[in-house]
């Protein structure tokens, strides 16, 4: 039969032996020492000048004096010498120097919970932390809320991100599997931007804002103007697709100078509209007409225009321009006409417009 106790280290009475209160003694003492625990503090290495009987601590590392050799172990004083106990994995205390709860790992002591950190390295919550990303967090909901005014506080909440230089990058970073999908904040540059990208390598800004005029800007924002540079003569009475061959700016290359056609790269709605300018062909004494068609057939509401008689010529104009839901792949081509007789539509004064609005 062992001497002590298996976890404690509890002295046993024998059989037929001599002084039992001496070993019974011996068992409280421990257990006094032992449960409840409560230790002065955790950080010292040496032990303290004038130590009262029952005073505890947990030797730091590098223990000096009568302390020496005895690094994380628990220090007793009973009264003349300080005995020492060697703690085992799952042993608790209360630090009262420094008001914390402490846990033995079988290594080192650690706070249990702790109610500051501060100078951590590395902070992982339901995931392990990396030198890359010294903070991660593993989760389904996150909540941030403020302080209301009863409590002390001023409610409201204020999450501050700072980067060092205007060309460092700055924001958020939203991805799919870990393949980046879009980011938001000020990358490269002190300008706000919003961009989303398809591969996490190629980014199309969405929204830029420059941070001195306040100025937005929409760069990828399906939109074109074009005209055409041939005078297009028009039959009276014969709808005919206006001749827009000529780009000036065409985002999202949504205009087809080749066909003369804008096609919707995304459902939306859209402003379009066009103006003809009038040049005389026989007489002066005609109508000129134009409007906007969907998908070759279709005249869009809103989108048909027509002048009184009496043209002047490379003077009168007839314009177009109305919104219009569109669904990816609709087209929207100009068309004019006439009534009283033939006419043509300028070069270069007549013109094709368009772009999304949401």
């Amino acid at each position: 039969m062992p001497d002590t106790t298996d976890s404690l280290s509890l002295p046993f009475i024998m059989p037929s032996q001599a002084q039992k209160h001496v070993t019974h003694n011996e068992a409280l003492r421990i257990l006094d020492a032992l449960v409840q625990m409560t230790v002065q503090s955790a950080d010292d290495d040496t032990p303290p000048g004038t130590p009262q009987a029952g005073q505890a601590c947990v030797v730091a590392s590098g223990g000096q004096s009568d302390w020496a050799g005895h690094d994380g172990e628990i220090a007793v004083f009973d009264g003349t010498t300080w005995v020492f106990y060697v703690p085992r994995p799952g042993w608790r205390c209360w630090n009262q120097g420094a008001g914390q709860h402490l846990i033995f790992d079988g290594t080192n002591w650690v706070e249990v919970m702790p109610t500051a950190l501060d100078g951590l390295s590395l902070l992982g919550l339901g995931t392990s932390a990396t030198a890359q990303t010294p903070f991660q967090a593993r989760l389904n909901q996150a909540l941030w809320t403020a302080v209301n005014a009863a409590d002390g506080g001023t409610g409201g909440v204020v999450t501050t991100l700072n980067k060092e230089t205007a060309t460092d990058d700055l924001g958020l970073v939203f991805q799919t599997g870990y393949v980046s999908r879009a980011l938001m904040g000020l990358f490269g540059s002190d300008a706000f931007r919003l961009s989303v990208t398809d591969d996490g390598t190629t980014y199309n800004d969405v929204l830029t804002v420059d941070h001195a005029s306040g100025r937005p800007s929409l760069p990828n924002l399906p939109r074109f103007k074009a005209y055409t540079n041939y005078d297009n003569f028009v039959a009276q009475d014969v709808w005919t697709k206006i001749g827009i061959n000529t780009v000036e700016y065409n985002d999202q290359g949504c205009f087809d100078a080749a066909t003369n056609l804008f096609t919707a790269p995304a459902d939306g709605t859209y402003m379009m509209g066009g103006i003809l300018l009038y040049k005389e062909h026989l007489s002066t004494a005609v109508r000129s007409r134009s409007r906007l068609v969907l998908n070759g057939t279709t005249e869009i509401n809103g989108a048909f225009s027509e002048t009184n008689s009496g043209h002047v010529d490379l003077r009168t104009t007839t314009e177009v321009q109305t919104l219009v839901s569109l669904v990816q792949g609709d087209t929207v081509e100009l068309q004019g006409t006439s009534r009283g007789g033939d006419l043509n539509f300028a070069a270069g004064h007549s013109s094709f417009w368009g772009f999304q609005v949401g």
